[in-house]
């Protein structure tokens, strides 16, 4: 592989997956060359970037208006131009899936967002959808809502691999670590003792400081002591909940509580770092990525970030710095009366609206386009 910033990730422990997909990236060559030149390691999805693909492409339309004219409503036209989709790319990636020990070379492909707060909605779609696609190395995301993690549970212990996504605070995501775990401990307790699924945990960076920022902007507006404080933490906040979220990681999947299950074959649930594409023109193009490098960890990138950080990433191991401060900026944050675990719930409400809204544009589409 050529010596690029990118493919030294995986020399701090870190995987390189991809966020995007469409369909002439996959049977053009694009990602099988990214594997091999750059250490890609995974791809996700949302429906936000099927409704780029869709609307920005002809490559669907011969396959809508076929479909369309046979009948099919809009749902099942997405579901199936989809799980195409992700079928190709995971047998691109099974290489990947089979010399990383099952660790890396996932496609991830969204349920219905309208279904995030629908236990049993969330559950039987999932079911579908993992044996519609019929690959090992695919992952279904299921957003990390309180209805979302009861489905993680149970998707877990029936084998399936899930990306639990939409994850903003701590609390959350000490759920949705602990709904992995509870997961594979039913199924053990089935009786299941091999081929157990693998998950990750999706920890949105980028909106964490797209929320927070002008919160702390209306403080320094304001001005006193309380305006050099919140000029201290701006910035800060979602590298502040990384290294966090990293050490209770850390506690969750170490030796001491994990290792029982790590001996049955159990593979740890990674964070996956997303929203990685900085929001803020003021903020470097990789400011999602060069202070997020740890072992064990994800990061999975738009585009634009990754020709980025191919052209000047600068890799270094940095999720076990600065822990002190980390520590400081939340507290700091408290102090002027900003609650991060409120301004969490919000930007999961923010998050699903975010997704919900294009894969409704995305049944108008196909409707269009089937006509």
């Amino acid at each position: 592989m050529y010596n690029n910033p990118l493919n030294q990730l995986s020399g701090f422990g870190q995987s390189f997956w991809l966020d995007y997909i469409r369909r002439d990236f996959i049977t053009g060559g694009l990602l099988k060359k990214m594997i091999d030149e750059d250490g890609l390691c995974g791809m996700t999805s949302n429906p936000a970037i099927f409704e780029k693909a869709l609307s920005g492409s002809a490559y669907y339309d011969e396959d809508i208006r076929i479909l369309g004219h046979n009948g099919m409503d809009e749902k099942s036209v997405f579901e199936l131009i989809t799980v195409r989709d992700v079928q190709m790319a995971a047998d691109v990636f099974m290489p990947v899936y089979e010399n990383s020990g099952r660790r890396d070379g996932y496609v991830s492909l969204e349920i219905n967002p309208h279904l995030a707060n629908d236990t049993l909605g969330s559950i039987e779609e999932a079911r579908r959808l993992w044996k519609s696609i019929d690959r090992k190395n695919v992952m279904i995301k299921i957003p990390a809502t309180k209805q979302g993690l009861i489905a993680v549970t149970e998707l877990t212990r029936e084998g399936i691999n899930v990306n639990c996504t939409l994850l903003f605070g701590l609390t959350a995501y000490k759920l949705a670590a602990q709904a992995y775990i509870d997961g594979i401990k039913g199924r053990l307790a089935d009786g299941v003792n091999k081929e157990h699924p693998v998950s990750v945990a999706s920890f949105f960076l980028s909106r964490i400081d797209s929320y927070i920022d002008p919160l702390l902007d209306n403080i320094i507006q304001q001005g006193g002591d309380e305006a050099a404080r919140a000029g201290e933490v701006l910035g800060e906040t979602a590298a502040a909940c990384s290294k966090k979220a990293y050490q209770v990681f850390k506690e969750m999947f170490g030796t001491e509580k994990f290792g029982a299950l790590a001996g049955k074959g159990v593979l740890p649930q990674r964070l996956l770092w997303a929203s990685t594409g900085a929001k803020n023109p003021a903020h470097s193009v990789i400011k999602y990525v060069e202070g997020f490098i740890g072992r064990d960890t994800i990061n999975t990138m738009p585009p634009g970030t990754v020709d980025a950080y191919r052209a000047k990433g600068r890799p270094e191991a940095c999720l076990e710095k600065d822990i002190y401060k980390a520590a400081k900026v939340l507290s700091r944050l408290s102090q002027l009366g900003i609650d991060i675990e409120l301004a969490a719930q919000q930007l999961e409400e923010q998050g699903l609206d975010k997704f919900n809204e294009p894969y409704d544009r995305i049944m108008e589409i196909i409707r269009k386009k089937s006509r």
